[in-house]
């Protein structure tokens, strides 16, 4: 529970307690060259009568650097981001895009025909097109009358 700095009886030790927290908290983020951290990279992800959408924002990232797989209702996107390096009397003020090596997975709500899955790469976003099987889609049964 936050307390205000200021009572009616004075001065309130737990309130300069939490603020010292939440300084700190902040100081060691920055210090650390990272924000706080958040999944890499970023995905949308929707579905329509044929498939599912999946974009992941992966600037900066080749395409060869990039292994995508597919099986039953699953979806993995494999890569890495090279670590930028600075310059000899640089110094980072502050370091937010994350680098390294990733593994996102994701479970989609039907299988997917993985021989018709496409990729596209346009202005840093990855595209996949993922159409549902087709041993996956309702079927319509008709109703015989007598």
């Amino acid at each position: 529970m936050l307390w205000p700095t200021l009572t009616g009886r004075g001065w309130n030790p737990w309130a300069e307690l939490e603020r010292l927290q939440r300084e700190m908290n902040r100081l060691f983020e920055s210090y650390s060259g990272n924000a706080a951290p958040s999944e890499f990279p970023a995905v949308n992800i929707w579905t329509n009568s044929d498939g599912v959408v999946l974009t992941a924002e992966v600037p900066g990232i080749k395409t060869e650097d990039l292994d995508i797989a597919v099986q039953d209702d699953t979806v993995t996107i494999r890569g890495s981001r090279p670590r930028e390096e600075l310059k000899d009397g640089e110094t980072w003020l502050r370091r937010e895009r994350g680098a390294g090596a990733f593994v996102r997975s994701f479970s989609l709500p039907f299988s997917v025909d993985a021989d018709k899955v496409t990729a596209t790469y346009r202005n840093g976003v990855l595209e996949l097109t993922l159409p549902r099987a087709e041993a996956d889609k309702p079927k319509r049964i008709a109703v015989n009358t007598e």
